[in-house]
């Protein structure tokens, strides 16, 4: 059985990504270290391995619906260094998703988080290859 997405005050991250607990580790190293400018991502982390593998739309129906966007760390996000993670916007354009590096995950975070910028800021600058890693 699935768990459902707790209903937290932090943006979600739900780990879909069970096959490298190294890589993992890594990741959430990556995602404790703060800015530069020392802004940490206020994020709860979803380590559940009833969610492994869930696509975007599956994580969207398990979210409570207060939530504009969700993180998810899936076996893509863990196959780099950078740690790409997806983020996937829940309502208007439903499932819209750029990926993420790590150390820029803070700046998406924080701005989406208190509507400081908009989804397609980050979005509509992503590399050639689908991923933020900043301005």
């Amino acid at each position: 059985m699935i768990t459902p997405l707790p209903d937290s005050r932090n943006t979600l991250l739900v780990r879909t990504g069970f096959a490298d607990q190294t890589a993992w580790e890594g990741f959430l190293r990556a995602l404790r270290t703060p800015s530069p400018e020392g802004f940490p991502a206020y994020v709860e982390v979803v380590d559940d391995p009833t969610h492994q593998d869930l696509t975007a739309e599956q994580l969207i129906g398990l979210t409570p619906d207060n939530r504009t966007f969700l993180l998810a760390v899936d076996s893509t996000a863990l196959a780099t260094e950078e740690y790409p993670l997806l983020v996937v916007r829940r309502h208007e354009e439903r499932g819209q998703m750029f990926r993420v590096v790590a150390t820029e995950l803070h700046s998406v975070e924080n701005n989406l988080s208190i509507a400081n910028m908009d989804f397609a800021e980050f979005a509509d600058k992503v590399d050639e290859d689908g991923v933020f890693r900043g301005f």
